[in-house]
C-alpha cells in the first residue's frame, strides 16, 4: 500500500481489490462518524448500517492500512491473559463477560464471512499454541485446564501428537483450540468494507482527521478539505492513532512484528508441515508464528521490524529457523516480506474509553485483533443503537493512562528483537 511493498506484502498480492472509495470533500451529516477502517471500525459500520443508521467512515490511508491488513491472520479466542486472571484484573462481572464474548469471537468472524460471502481463505481447523521446553509445556497445561473448566473446546497435545500435527520435533506440547482458525486478514477487512457499503455505509479513504469539535448538539469531525457532522464519534485507530486523540496513542506501546512468506511449496512438501492447516505460534518471549496460505506458501513471522539493520537480521533468522524446524524445505525462496505494529497495553487487555460525550473507543488488542476487533465493533454498534447500556458492556469505562517511557520501550523492543534473533537457537 502507498507504494510500500513491506507494508502488506503477501496479503496485498493475494487479496481481492478494495471497494472503490474516494476522499471526503465538502460537508456531510451522519448519525455516526467512525474514524479508522480496520476491523473495529468496519464491523461497527456494518452493524450500524444494517440497523438503518447513517454511517460515515473516515480512513487516513486505505482500508486495512493498519494492523488489520498486516497481521498473521490467526482468528483466536480469548486474549493473552490467562482466563482465571481476567476477573482479578477487570472484576468478576466484566471478567466473565469478556471471557464469554471473546470465547465466541471466532464464530462471529466466520459467520460474517459466510453470511457476506467474503473471499478471505477461511480455514476453521483450529490453532496450535506450541510449547518450547518444560516451561512452555507447563504453561500450556495450565491454560488448557482453565479453558476446559469453562467448557472450551481445547485439547492439550503431547510432544508426539504435536510433532504429527506440526511436522517438527521442536516442541514439547501444544494447545489445540478448535474454536479458532485462520483467514487472509487484508481480504477479510476489505470484505467487511464491501459488506458495510452494501448495507449503506459510506467510506472515505485518504481522509485523515485533523480536528473535531462540538457543533451545537452534535460533533463536527474535520479532515481539512471536508467535515462530517454526527451525533456519535467512534475512534477505531488503535496502534495507528495520531491526532486528534493523542491520549490513545500514549496508552499504547507499539511492538513491531514482521512476516516472510515462502514461495509456494509442492503438494508433497506442504503435506509434511501442518497437514491439517492450523495456524501456529509458540511460547517463547520473542515468539515465532507460522501458517499456510491458500497457495501453499508458508508464512513465517516474529517480533521485529524489516528496516535498517533489522531487515537483514530478521531475514537471515527466518531462513535458518525454517531450515532447523523443517529441514525438508532446503534453501526455500521467499516471495514476500512485510511488517507492522501491534498495540500493547500495560495489562495486555483492550480498553473501552468514553473520550467525551458520545465519543467512544475500543483499542489495545495486544496482537489479537481479528476476533476482538470484530466483536467489539458489533458491541459499539449495539451501544450506540441503545441496545446495550454502558452498564452491560464487556469492559469497564476507563480513561486513557499514558505508559511511561513509551518511546524508549518501543526502541528497546525493536533492537531487542534483533539481538534475540542474532543469538537465537530453535
Amino acid at each position: 500500500m502507498l507504494n510500500d511493498p513491506r507494508s502488506h506484502g503477501l496479503w496485498e498480492k493475494t487479496a481481492a481489490a478494495a471497494p472503490p472509495t474516494r476522499p471526503l470533500q465538502g460537508k456531510v451529516t451522519a448519525d455516526v462518524v467512525i474514524v479508522g477502517a480496520g476491523y473495529t471500525g468496519l464491523s461497527a459500520a456494518l452493524h450500524l448500517a444494517e440497523a438503518g443508521a447513517r454511517v460515515v467512515v473516515l480512513e487516513a490511508a486505505e482500508i486495512g492500512f493498519g494492523g488489520s491488513g498486516r497481521n498473521v491472520g490467526l482468528v483466536n479466542a480469548g486474549m493473552w491473559v490467562m482466563p482465571d486472571a481476567l476477573p482479578g484484573v477487570l472484576g468478576a462481572v466484566h471478567g466473565q463477560r469478556l471471557l464469554e464474548l471473546l470465547g465466541r469471537g471466532p464464530s462471529v468472524v466466520f459467520d460474517i464471512v459466510e453470511r457476506h460471502g467474503i473471499d478471505c481463505e477461511p480455514v476453521r481447523a483450529g490453532t496450535l499454541h506450541c510449547g518450547v521446553g518444560a516451561k512452555g509445556a507447563a504453561d500450556l497445561a495450565e491454560r488448557a485446564r482453565q479453558w476446559q473448566a469453562r467448557g472450551a473446546d481445547v485439547e492439550l497435545l503431547d510432544a508426539a501428537e504435536t510433532a504429527r500435527r506440526v511436522g517438527t520435533n521442536a516442541y514439547s506440547a501444544a494447545l489445540l483450540d478448535r474454536r479458532a482458525g485462520t483467514i487472509q486478514p487484508l481480504a477479510y477487512v476489505r470484505g467487511l468494507a464491501r459488506a458495510a457499503i452494501a448495507a449503506g455505509a459510506v467510506i472515505h479513504t485518504a481522509s485523515p482527521v485533523t480536528a473535531y469539535a462540538r457543533a451545537g448538539g452534535h460533533w463536527r469531525v474535520d479532515t481539512g478539505v471536508g467535515s462530517v457532522t454526527a451525533d456519535w464519534v467512534v475512534v477505531a485507530t488503535n496502534a495507528y492513532t495520531s491526532t486528534p486523540w493523542p491520549e490513545i496513542r500514549e496508552e499504547i506501546v507499539r511492538l513491531p512484528y514482521f512476516q516472510i512468506a515462502t514461495s509456494p511449496l509442492s503438494d508433497n512438501l506442504a503435506r509434511s508441515i501442518l497437514p491439517e492447516r492450523q495456524g501456529c505460534w509458540d511460547t517463547k518471549d520473542v515468539l515465532t508464528s507460522f501458517r499456510f496460505d491458500r497457495e501453499n506458501r508458508l508464512v513465517f513471522g516474529s517480533v521485529g521490524a524489516l528496516r535498517g539493520s533489522g531487515a537483514a537480521i530478521h531475514r537471515r533468522w527466518a531462513r535458518l529457523s525454517l531450515q532447523r524446524l523443517f529441514p525438508q524445505l532446503g534453501d526455500i525462496g521467499f516471495a514476500a516480506q512485510w511488517y507492522g505494529q501491534i498495540g500493547m497495553t500495560a495489562d495486555s487487555l483492550p480498553k473501552f474509553h468514553r473520550l467525551d460525550e458520545r465519543v467512544i473507543s475500543f483499542s489495545g488488542y495486544n496482537g489479537r485483533g481479528i476476533a476482538p476487533g470484530t466483536v467489539f465493533g458489533r458491541t459499539l454498534a449495539a451501544h450506540i443503537l441503545g441496545k446495550l447500556p454502558e452498564s452491560e458492556l464487556p469492559l469497564p469505562v476507563t480513561a486513557p493512562v499514558p505508559q511511561r517511557f513509551r518511546g524508549v520501550r518501543e526502541a528497546y523492543y525493536e533492537v531487542g528483537a534483533q539481538v534475540a534473533h542474532l543469538s537465537s537457537k530453535i
